[in-house]
């Protein structure tokens, strides 16, 4: 009798220890499956394959533009290269967030960006290839294209498209295609209401350097330019703009070159009067005075804070502007 108790007792713990098996395999095989799904590869603007284990929410910036689109995408990075000059030069998207200031754009320190163990790093193909090989030891990077001279518009909206899908936000990336798009339309309609479409337009931004003032025109191949075409207006440089950027160089004397009927517009910035020559430096130069559109009373300061180089929420601000003093 004790011996068939001993062989029952035996017989239920192996049956316990089967069935304790039985149940904890499937629900590994649950998690292993559903960490599987979750997985994310891509290929960034580089053509280089960025794996991730999910969508990524420790997110660190090093340029301005990859910021506006996380904080549009409703991600707060954690770190971000130069805050203060991205809340004094950016302010159409504005942080929600107190992220940890990571260094400059050009040289982020890496001590830094470890200490916040990022689950990514969103930069462009501007930051040195030295500092994104060290970037890769702390995290997966994801380089933006910076610019595309030949689609500076569809560039923009595909590194938010990028992004989103790097952070599981797509659903928003749509959203935000959809609203610039709508406010091309409207900025368009606006401008023909008013009889302004295909005015000329010259944008520019300028800088002091050792009392000399730079004058840096935006081209038809820039972004701000191609949103000017887009919304009706004519770009009037005659200077031509880097392949990357649309970016030209010229001097006061050069803007003698334009038409005369032609607007000029530009976005300065009261914490930086160095780079409001327009205002500033050339207030009583003679060439400046002379110039048909600066007597016609044609010259725009747009709002500040609106990033020249950012994405859709600072060309939609760009619109709301430009079409405003066009307009009044």
């Amino acid at each position: 009798m004790r011996r068939l108790l001993l062989t029952a007792a035996t017989t239920t713990a192996a049956a316990l220890t089967l069935a304790a098996c039985g149940t904890t395999e499937p629900a590994a095989d649950k998690s292993e499956k559903k960490a599987a799904s979750q997985a994310i590869t891509l290929k960034d603007g580089k053509g280089t394959e960025v794996k991730l284990d999910g969508p990524a929410t420790k997110v660190v910036a090093t340029e301005w533009n990859a910021v506006e689109s996380l904080v549009s995408l409703g991600v707060d990075p954690v770190g971000v290269a130069e805050v203060k000059g991205y809340k004094t030069w950016d302010t159409s998207v504005p942080l929600k967030n107190d992220p940890k200031d990571i260094g400059t754009r050009g040289e982020p320190s890496m001590d830094t960006v470890a200490s916040l163990a990022p689950d990514l790093v969103v930069a462009t193909t501007d930051l040195p290839p030295a500092a994104v090989k060290q970037l890769r030891e702390v995290a997966p990077v994801l380089e933006l294209k910076s610019a595309d001279g030949t689609d500076q518009i569809g560039q923009m909206l595909d590194n938010v498209d990028l992004i989103a899908k790097a952070t599981g936000t797509t659903d928003r990336a749509k959203t935000i295609r959809t609203d610039f798009e709508a406010k091309v339309a409207e900025g368009k309609k606006a401008l023909t209401d008013a009889g302004m479409a295909g005015k000329g337009i010259a944008f520019a931004d300028g800088y002091v350097t050792s009392n000399q003032v730079s004058v840096r025109p935006y081209t038809a191949t820039s972004l701000i330019g191609e949103v000017n075409e887009a919304i009706g207006l004519k770009n009037v440089w005659k200077v031509k703009g880097d392949e990357a950027y649309g970016l030209g160089s010229t001097d006061v004397e050069g803007l003698t070159a334009l038409p005369k009927d032609t607007h000029f517009a530009y976005i300065g910035n009261d914490e930086d009067p160095a780079a409001t020559p327009f205002t500033g430096a050339l207030a009583k130069n003679s060439v400046w005075k002379s110039l048909p559109f600066v007597k016609a009373g044609d010259v725009h300061r747009l709002d500040d804070g609106i990033w020249m180089f950012g994405g859709p929420g600072s060309m939609e601000a760009y619109i709301d502007a430009v079409v405003g003093a066009l307009t009044k």
